[in-house]
């Protein structure tokens, strides 16, 4: 008789467990979390005049005395339920800033709005998928001076490992773009700096004086490209000095704030102090630029409000391990690097942050540290504070929804006494196979509910 695996002997005690339906109740609320956190603690909301107690609740007769929670992980790679919720969350928080709810106002549908993207320079020639054309095809055989062909007459599809890796190794350029990499976040606030600066000349208003008359707001996500750069993309909304609420001066036209941000990206660099160990001195934007206007519904080439929310939530959920640019935890050693499972190019790329990281003059761009995401260390998400919403509040009136209108309408008359620990996170061998289960069903009734809407079959509808 075979012996039963360790799996399997955990999965025999979870179903035996008298509290195992309850369990799964847990894992059903988190949507099949990949890594859930479990709390143990209470919380008692009482009266703040009387003290009466009006409801309570405690882990003391939840299965192993805990509570499960969401891990919150964004990455699809580290919890898929979880990053499927965080992109909904950004889509809300997009959209709210382009077509008014969650706060917003509708007019803003009414602004001026772009959908800008901004690249990195060229740090080398690199293969390309340009949708069934060769990838750079040359008539004569140009060799760099390492030997290697600068050209390349094969047709790449999107998934040929080739594309996105340098024609020449030696001669790319993988100092200048990992101290790219590590200046964007400095880049990107020059380039806000210098629309706002444009738009005042062009008001003829003092640059300190333009809150007065107009407010710039924006939201920006974070994407890696196959040749392991990023690039941004960015919704650029013009308001009035009162934000969502009023209407920018007659004279801040669409076509303003087109030419404001063309000029940016075309003007806009940060200096890098000179050494010996690199040669990059000035850091810029790419020459790859482009912005849009945005519309409310879908107008020929212009992009729809709804379709930049999606193009953002697409991105937001995805990290530099996703396209292969890089890992998802940090490495700590240049031995760790050489172990690790990527591409000889960024490979290369992580080496060169570790060494540069050493450098005493460029020590405050903790390059080491984010060496797994090849110098980049921004976030994949920022938003302007006037923009639209915030995700907080989004999870707030998510967890408000959940619980239903059981409270009293006064709730600054509530106290709320809460006390809570962490014990644990992960699954047991058992509990992962349920639990991925679990996951499966509810990614499968969301696509079965969004077929249904789609076919126009309204039986799914609540």
């Amino acid at each position: 008789m075979q012996a039963l695996s360790e799996a399997d002997r955990d999965l025999i005690r979870l179903v035996s467990d008298p509290l195992f339906s309850r369990w799964k109740e847990q894992i059903k609320s988190i949507g099949g979390c990949a890594n859930p956190i479990y709390l143990s603690g209470s919380t008692v909301t009482r009266d703040a005049v009387t003290g009466e107690v009006i409801s309570s609740y405690s882990t003391d007769g939840e299965p192993g005395e805990r509570l499960a929670v969401r891990c919150r992980n964004r990455r699809a790679s580290a919890c898929e339920p979880c990053s499927r919720l965080h992109a909904g969350d950004t889509f809300q928080l997009v959209r709210a800033g382009l077509s008014g709810g969650k706060g917003v106002p509708d007019a803003v549908r009414d602004r001026s709005r772009l959908f800008v993207t901004l690249t990195a320079p060229s740090f080398g020639p690199v293969h390309r998928a340009l949708g069934g054309a060769p990838c750079r095809p040359r008539r004569d055989d140009p060799r760099c001076e390492h030997g290697r062909r600068l050209g390349c007459g094969l047709t790449h599809t999107e998934d040929d490992p080739l594309v996105g890796m340098p024609l020449c190794p030696d001669c790319y350029d993988y100092v200048g773009h990992v101290l790219w990499h590590a200046h964007a976040g400095r880049l990107w606030d020059r380039f806000t700096t210098a629309v706002r600066r444009y738009l005042a000349s062009a008001g003829g208003v003092p640059r300190s004086k333009l809150g007065d008359h107009l407010v710039v707001s924006f939201a920006k996500v974070a994407e890696f490209q196959r040749r392991a750069a990023i690039h941004f993309h960015a919704v650029v909304r013009l308001d009035g000095p009162d934000g969502a609420g009023s209407s920018g001066p007659a004279w801040a036209t669409e076509d303003l704030i087109l030419d404001a941000v063309e000029h940016a990206a075309a003007s806009t660099f940060v200096m890098v102090a000179d050494s010996d160990a690199y040669g990059t001195e000035r850091i810029g934007w790419g020459g790859q630029f482009d912005a849009q206007p945005i519309r409310p519904f879908s107008d020929g080439d212009a992009p729809s409000d709804a379709a930049v929310a999606g193009y953002v939530a697409k991105y937001v959920s995805k990290s530099a391990a996703d396209t292969g640019a890089g890992l998802d935890y940090r490495v700590t050693s240049l031995e760790g690097i050489r172990a690790a499972v990527v591409t000889p190019h960024v490979r290369a790329l992580m080496a060169t942050c570790w060494r540069l990281g050493g450098l005493a003059e460029l020590e405050h761009l903790r390059l080491r540290s984010w060496a797994h995401g090849v110098g980049y260390r921004g976030h994949i998400l920022t938003k302007s504070r006037r923009y639209s919403t915030t995700y907080t509040a989004l999870r707030e009136e998510r967890a408000e929804y959940r619980q239903g209108d059981t409270e009293p309408g006064d709730n600054s008359a509530l106290i709320a006494e809460s006390s809570w620990r962490y014990v644990g996170s992960g699954y047991t061998p058992g509990e992962a196979g349920i639990a991925v289960g679990i996951a499966e069903g509810i990614a499968q009734s969301r696509r079965l509910y969004k077929e249904s809407l789609e076919d126009g079959d309204w039986r799914w509808v609540k």
